[in-house]
């Protein structure tokens, strides 16, 4: 902590000391939030793929994102407190919750079995479900965010499919004031949100891939391309983040000895054929196979 040893020499060397440690700049609290945001259509579903291959305390990687709300996984203050987390915003600004009119406030539809529902604050205002998952290291997680429009408002429902079971998990239903509009603005990011000045020096990097747009039309949109962006906090590192392609996935890392591959706003695209769409949670289960005729 270099920072520290300034103030300390000031102490025994006296003023001029002093002055230079008054002059230098504050610590970076935390890693630098990245981004992929992905063009495509609005649409009634938005999928995706994520296997997290770095992570520790106070991170989160959110997997579906979109210009209402986000969906993702998170790792708390221990190791072995994961959880994902699906959040809708109320359509007023600010980020007092108790401020927002009851007409204005995201309505909850619908409450998964285990799960907790909040209203949350302090980055806008909304409606929150969080619900314990103990998601691991290298694990492939499939989530789902689904949209259906109301009249002038929308409701969301987010879905994460558990692997032991081979089912989608309903964690919950959120409807807010959107206008009538379906999903649009489609992204993905890692965020450190312990911002304690060690997170930084702590890397976290996940893959995202697979993932796609169904249209209202039945339309299936694969994401093959992903601009890659980062916050602009005066108080996050600038220079250890990074983004590209690997294996047919997008991925992000920010934190520790990470540099960046390329320029932030660059676009990356997938090489080679989409994948099909995948079985969302409210497709028909497939036929199973019939016997051969003979």
């Amino acid at each position: 902590m270099m920072w520290i040893r300034a103030v300390m020499a000031g102490v025994v060397l006296g003023g001029a000391a002093s002055a230079a440690a008054a002059d230098s700049p504050a610590p970076f609290r935390a890693a630098r939030s990245v981004h992929l945001g992905y063009p495509a259509e609005p649409g009634e579903w938005f999928y995706t793929e994520m296997v997290i291959e770095q992570s520790v305390n106070g991170s989160y990687f959110m997997a579906c994102g979109w210009n209402t709300g986000y969906f993702g996984l998170q790792q708390l203050r221990r190791p072995e407190d994961k959880v994902a987390i699906f959040s809708v915003w109320d359509p007023t600004g600010g980020d007092d919750p108790n401020a927002v009119k009851a007409e204005d406030r995201v309505e909850v539809l619908f409450a998964g079995e285990g799960t907790r529902i909040r209203r949350f604050g302090g980055e806008g205002t909304g409606g929150q479900c969080m619900w314990d998952f103990p998601w691991k290291i290298g694990e492939t997680n499939r989530l789902a965010v689904q949209a259906r429009v109301d009249s002038d408002r929308t409701a969301y429902t987010g879905w994460l499919y558990l692997p032991a079971t081979g089912t989608w998990k309903k964690l919950a239903t959120f409807r807010t004031q959107a206008s009538g509009s379906l999903l649009r603005g489609y992204y993905s990011f890692i965020e450190d949100f312990r911002r304690d000045v060690r997170s930084v020096g702590e890397t976290r990097r996940a893959r995202f891939g697979r993932g796609g747009v169904r249209a209202a039309d039945g339309r299936w949109m694969p994401l093959r391309q992903a601009r890659f962006t980062a916050s602009n906090a005066s108080w996050e590192s600038k220079d250890n983040i990074d983004a590209g392609e690997v294996g047919g996935w997008f991925y992000l890392a920010t934190g520790g000895s990470i540099r960046a591959s390329r320029p932030l706003r660059s676009l990356i695209e997938l090489p080679g054929p989409a994948p099909d769409g995948p079985g969302l949670p409210e497709d028909p289960a497939p036929s199973p196979p019939q016997p051969a005729s003979r």
